[in-house]
């Protein structure tokens, strides 16, 4: 029997992005306000029939909006939010917690960005915005990436005019140049590249006075050629920028400098990596990151980050999900074009084999792996260097890259593998909420459970629990 679908929260989400009242959208998708009402209350399942007039007049990817997880607010999220030891003893169980995020995905939303804002003033002071804008509370950073996550990091204004740009200056033979030109004879700015001491600790400076772009000396080349495109982005998109920033609404000025800077450098990815031409030889060369970099002179990670990317409606790429970590477990990026498998909150599960990339620098490290709602994913994980050359930044980064084992066999990395007998590792979300019994590289007991230690037995796990 087919599992019935009851995707109340996400039909409120669309219609409250799209700025519709129910009695608009019931219009749009042939049905009554009345039954669209009973959808958006998980009354009723959502049926094939409104999935696809849902993929024909709202340009919505069926597969992701039927998915779980991937949204602030969802059960996942908020079961990582209540393992926090502050709400072990109102014992919150799981099905609650999914009726929540079901029928007040606006209650659920609001909960998670509390918690993120109480869990980020516990790691630093944190300061309210001069206009009084409590979402200042959250970190830059984590402001930021969830904003671009709620758009499932795909800004499509930024898409089209980059493809145009990027077509028109396309060159077979030099990535770089036709940039550099296109600053020169549409804005008038030069570009030069010069040593570390004259940027005083910058990799790239723009002097708007005398129109000049600095670059330094120790980028490598591919992050040369980017530097420029992100610089041409600044300019030619202005505009467009200027309008996303506006629809944002960042919390302070921090925050909309470093969002302005995020949507500069997608830009310049997009220009760089045509999203049509992109896709096609993504396609072609069955995603193998070393000829698509080798195509479009760029490196590992700007690849990598491009594939998370490849969100167009009618024209979507494999959903992806990607995470960079330095060989500290520290994460610095995390995005995806679907959904995530892994804790919002907190690292990486230890089973996952993303650090052993750094025992075998350069080569591509594959494995499946199997998450406790039983889905699989294939993953490939490698090591990739930093963008500039210097003592005081040295050291590798790894990539850890991902999709759905479903889109495995499209990949240039799973030729070879029998993906039907490959061994498949079990992993998990963070310690505090991972239900797994037998886990020996358990860190923490999960939130709320009973411990089953006792003295006269020692079990693989050191924190087994009463499930």
């Amino acid at each position: 029997m087919a599992k019935k679908l009851f995707l109340g929260a996400r039909l409120k989400r669309l219609r409250r992005d799209r700025g519709l009242q129910q009695t608009a959208m019931a219009g749009l998708l042939g049905i009554s306000p009345s039954y669209l009402n009973h959808l958006e209350r998980n009354q009723r399942p959502v049926t094939a029939s409104i999935l696809l007039r849902l993929a024909e007049g709202f340009e919505v990817d069926i597969r992701s909006f039927a998915s779980e997880g991937g949204e602030q607010g969802s059960a996942e999220q908020l079961a990582e939010v209540f393992a926090d030891p502050m709400f072990s003893d109102l014992q919150i169980g799981r099905q609650e917690i999914v009726e929540l995020s079901d029928n007040s995905p606006g209650i659920a939303e609001g909960v998670s960005r509390l918690y993120t804002a109480l869990r980020e003033r516990r790691l630093g002071p944190a300061t309210i915005g001069s206009e009084g804008d409590e979402r200042a509370l959250f970190t830059p950073e984590t402001w930021v990436r969830d904003f671009i996550q709620s758009r499932s990091n795909h800004f499509p204004e930024l898409e089209e005019g980059a493809e145009t740009l990027g077509g028109a200056l396309g060159d077979p033979l030099s990535v770089a140049e036709p940039l550099r030109r296109r600053l020169k004879e549409a804005y008038g700015v030069s570009v030069t590249v010069v040593g570390p001491e004259e940027l005083q600790g910058a990799s790239q400076v723009y002097d708007p006075e005398r129109r000049l772009l600095m670059l330094s000396s120790l980028l490598r080349p591919e992050n040369k050629t980017f530097g420029i495109a992100y610089q041409l982005s600044l300019l030619e998109f202005h505009p467009i920028i200027a309008r996303l920033l506006e629809v944002a609404r960042p919390p302070d000025a921090g925050t909309r400098h470093l969002l302005h800077m995020s949507f500069a450098n997608y830009a310049a990815g997009a220009i760089m990596m045509p999203y049509g031409t992109f896709l096609a030889a993504a396609e072609r060369y069955n995603y193998s990151i070393d000829r698509l970099t080798a195509e479009f002179g760029a490196n590992v990670e700007q690849v990598s980050h491009r594939f998370t990317t490849l969100g167009r409606p009618g024209a979507r790429g494999i959903p992806f999900f990607m995470l960079r970590i330095d060989p500290a477990g520290n994460v610095s990026k995390r995005y995806a074009g679907e959904r995530f498998p892994f804790s919002r909150f907190g690292g990486t599960c230890p089973r996952w084999n993303l650090h052993v990339a750094f025992q075998s620098a350069g080569q591509a490290v594959t494995q499946l792996i199997e998450t406790p709602d039983g889905h699989r994913y294939f993953t490939v994980a490698r090591t990739i260097e930093r963008p500039i050359r210097s003592a005081l930044s040295g050291g590798l980064l790894a990539i850890g890259l991902g999709c759905s084992i479903e889109h495995a066999h499209k990949l240039h990395c799973a030729e070879g593998i029998d993906l039907d007998r490959a061994p498949v590792t079990p992993v998990g979300p963070a310690c505090s909420i991972c239900p797994r019994l037998d886990c020996a590289f358990r860190a923490t007991p999960p939130a709320g459970a009973q411990l089953a230690v006792h003295e006269n037995r020692k079990t693989i796990s050191p924190y087994p629990f009463v499930a």
